[in-house]
C-alpha cells in the first residue's frame, strides 16, 4: 500500500502532507532525530530515530518500497529511494527522477566543493506560496500515478 515518507528535519511542507494525506486516506511516516509534534490521526506515524549524520536517512532507505513516495529535499535520500522504485519529491514542488538524479547529484558536489574552497554558493531561495502550490499539485500527481498503475 502506498506510503508517504517525510524526511522530517528541515521539511517546510509537513502540514501540506498532512492534509494530502487525509484527503487521500494515506498513511504517513515522519521521521526524524529528535521528537516531532505531528497531529493526531491514525494515518500518522512518528519516529524519531537515533542522533547521528544520516540515521533518518538510512531508516527511510531501508523502510520505503516500491509505489511509496519520500517527502525530501536531500538529494543522496531521494537517489536512495529511487533505486528502490518509489518516487522523490522536494518541498518546492520538484520531482527527482532516474532521468534527472544524476544532474542534482553532480550540481550538489560541485556546491560543496565550491564551499570548501570557501566560495559562497548561496542557498536555495526562501519558501514561497508558489513553491507550496506547485508541491501539492505535484504530490496529488505522484498519488494519482502510483494508484492507476496499482490498479493496472
Amino acid at each position: 500500500m502506498l506510503k508517504i515518507y517525510v524526511d522530517a528535519d528541515g521539511c517546510t511542507v509537513k502540514d501540506e502532507v498532512y492534509r494530502v494525506a487525509r484527503r487521500c486516506k494515506l498513511p504517513v511516516v515522519v521521521v526524524a532525530n529528535h521528537g516531532i509534534h505531528t497531529p493526531e490521526s491514525p494515518l500518522i506515524q512518528a519516529v524519531v530515530v537515533s542522533q547521528g549524520a544520516d540515521v533518518a536517512d538510512d531508516w527511510i532507505a531501508e523502510h520505503i518500497e516500491r509505489g511509496d513516495i519520500v517527502i525530501t529535499s536531500d538529494i543522496p535520500l531521494a537517489d536512495r529511494c529511487l533505486k528502490k522504485g518509489a518516487r522523490a519529491l522536494g518541498p518546492k514542488g520538484k520531482e527527482f527522477t532516474e532521468e534527472s538524479i544524476g544532474d542534482a547529484l553532480a550540481a550538489r558536489a560541485l556546491s560543496q566543493q565550491l564551499r570548501e574552497m570557501g566560495l559562497a554558493t548561496g542557498g536555495p531561495a526562501p519558501m514561497a506560496q508558489k513553491d507550496r502550490s506547485r508541491f501539492l499539485n505535484r504530490l496529488d500527481t505522484i498519488i494519482q500515478a502510483i494508484r492507476r498503475q496499482e490498479g493496472a
